[in-house]
């Protein structure tokens, strides 16, 4: 199959509502003939920077807005964060991602110390993600110079329901970041969240938008929401679990080398429902017990279903 960048929404709806079975061998053909393998790599998320962030996204516990509980703490130290990336490492983990709740990365100490972890975690042998806001194009560069892998900044959902899930900052923010990201030399790292009040075309308009990029993401994370007390969409009703695997397979169908994560909301997914993800083209998932702030499958359960499953660990791609 060719790999396509001029998807139109009626196409990628098309694929998304395909017969549940039909859809995931034809991803899983996709998977095969670009992977050709069932590895799954393992990724660890750390927030570095907790809480106080002064945007609105309504999903998200770290806004300073909401009472969720979560209280703002000071960036850790370098010495603290590659302390957790040995860890990570010694785990199994082959991609080190960090996060701070910041609007936008601003220049000085801070920054500073980030670079310094970046250097600090390729310096273990392992592939370097951040996310950390908005970036100019110079911190863009410092951060490759750094030795980033990737930099995820993600579109969350399509253009046309963006405005009802933030408005501190706009989606051609959102795309400005991610040029920088590819205009130096970064991995980008964008997927979104499903399960937010958002219809099936605004989610395969996200995914259309992602896979009509001129060059597709390297990395494309499928989150379902976690509907956390005190936000905007606390009350949001879980996702089926077919729906994560519908997204997943259409992901892979239209960007057939990304490397697909099964991120946030797979401790409410079944085993059965996570292999069936896997089935469909994820071939990535964040593990360790929290993932930022909300909750995650605990290592061991992690580890015995890959055992059982047949999972191999995937080595670095960079």
């Amino acid at each position: 199959m060719k790999t396509r960048h001029d998807w139109t929404i009626d196409e990628v709806r098309a694929v998304h509502d395909m017969p549940l079975l039909d859809l995931v061998h034809r991803a899983q053909q996709v998977h095969r003939e670009h992977f050709g393998d069932n590895a799954v790599q393992l990724c660890s998320l750390l927030s570095i920077k907790t809480g106080g962030c002064p945007e609105d996204c309504g999903y998200c516990p770290q806004a300073a807005r909401y009472h969720t509980g979560v209280k703002a703490e000071r960036i850790m130290s370098v010495e603290t964060v590659l302390e957790n990336a040995r860890a990570a490492r010694s785990a199994g983990a082959t991609r080190f991602c960090m996060g701070a709740a910041w609007r936008k990365v601003k220049d000085g100490r801070q920054f500073d110390s980030v670079l310094e972890m970046v250097t600090g975690v390729r310096e273990l042998g392992m592939e370097a993600c951040c996310t950390l806001g908005m970036l100019t194009a110079d911190q863009a560069k410092r951060l490759k110079e750094a030795g980033l892998t990737a930099y995820n900044h993600n579109l969350d959902t399509s253009p046309e329901n963006y405005g009802n899930i933030i408005s501190t900052r706009t989606w051609s923010d959102r795309i400005e970041t991610l040029q920088h990201v590819r205009d130096a030399g970064i991995q980008v790292c964008c997927g979104g969240i499903i399960g937010m009040g958002e219809s099936i075309d605004d989610r395969c308009g996200l995914l259309m938008t992602l896979a009509n990029q001129a060059v597709h993401p390297e990395s494309v994370p499928i989150n379902a929401l976690v509907a956390v007390e005190g936000t905007p969409m606390a009350d949001q009703p879980p996702v089926d679990s077919l729906e994560l695997v519908r997204a997943i397979a259409t992901a892979r169908i239209l960007m057939p080398e990304a490397m697909v994560r099964l991120s946030a909301g797979r401790e409410r997914l079944s085993r059965e429902a996570q292999l069936l993800c896997m089935l469909a083209g994820a071939n990535s998932v964040f593990f360790g017990d929290t993932l930022l702030t909300t909750s995650n499958p605990s290592y061991r359960a992690d580890m015995a279903l890959f055992e059982e499953a047949g999972l191999q660990p995937l080595e670095p791609r960079a």
